[in-house]
């Protein structure tokens, strides 16, 4: 929603002050010029790219899409969910979450929490390390820690190709924009009969190429980037969430310790007081969500 509104805010303040100050939009509106530009960004995309890495760009667009929606309460839903697993295994043992993490979905303390459920992202990674946990015995807790580690590395990494794609395109479209104007004045010099006139519009029209590539690269594409980087950002707060939750669990501290742990992790803005959390780890086990 904010990226629309911000493509909105530009558009208006480019074109809403060119029109303020006696500009006519007629001559702006150059379809080859956005052709040319716009065909060799996506030209130079695929050139650069191999099949694999415009797959993980679809892939992390889809990702992507559900850390919009990482906010206070989505974290406090992971640290109840972590929370009652935690519990769970110091009361029973690590077999007694066995059959919870083998088939979350069929798992009545994961459905309390449907919005952890619905990330394959974020279930998987809990699933993955708890079941090491229970089938490692005494597992390393700095060896858990690397591979932890190295995973949210990769995850990182796979997420911000569409960020380093949308980045490397905004570079080229001005350059791009450059070479249509190029082509728009080598035009206008070929004609050797156009009056003044004829060549001053053909001219103005060939530098709509300049124009339209800084446009895109510096309104469009890099504010594009950035808010993937962003969203890239949120995903790796809540693996973060996660991984100190279950270090701090496997140094031997208490199910609520080990959590007060993992909202550390958290942004400052987004995650809850001690005190919050704790009410809400209280009220939780009132109502039976933990």
């Amino acid at each position: 929603m904010f990226i629309a509104i911000g493509y909105l805010v530009v558009l208006f303040s480019v074109f809403g002050g060119y029109v303020l100050s006696g500009g006519s939009l007629g001559p702006l509106w150059q379809p080859t010029e956005l052709l040319i530009i716009g065909g060799a960004g996506v030209g130079a995309f695929i050139a650069a790219n191999n099949r694999k890495a415009m797959m993980g760009v679809l892939r992390s667009a889809s990702r992507l899409k559900r850390s919009t929606k990482y906010n206070k309460a989505t974290y406090v839903e992971l640290m109840v969910l972590l929370y009652t697993l935690l519990t769970k295994s110091k009361r029973e043992g690590m077999k007694g979450i066995e059959n919870d993490i083998e088939d979350p979905q069929n798992s009545p303390m994961f459905q309390k929490h449907p919005k952890i459920m619905a990330d394959p992202m974020l279930l998987n990674f809990i699933c993955d390390y708890m079941r090491m946990m229970v089938g490692g015995g005494n597992i390393n807790p700095h060896e858990l820690d690397e591979l932890m580690l190295h995973e949210i590395e990769e995850l990182e990494h796979e997420l911000s190709l569409s960020a380093d794609a949308f980045n490397k395109v905004a570079d080229a479209m001005p350059a791009f924009g450059i070479v249509a104007a190029v082509m728009g004045v080598v035009k206008a010099l070929t004609i050797a009969d156009a009056t003044p006139q004829q060549m001053g519009e053909m001219i103005a029209h060939a530098l709509v190429g300049t124009f339209l590539g800084i446009l895109l690269a510096y309104g469009f594409f890099n504010p594009l980037a950035t808010k993937i980087e962003r969203q890239v950002a949120e995903s790796e707060k809540a693996l973060q969430c996660i991984r100190m939750t279950i270090l701090a669990s496997l140094h031997g501290y208490q199910p609520q310790v080990a959590v007060e742990f993992g909202r550390k992790a958290l942004h400052m803005d987004e995650r809850p007081t001690s005190m919050e959390l704790e009410e809400i780890l209280r009220e939780s086990k009132k109502t039976g969500t933990a």
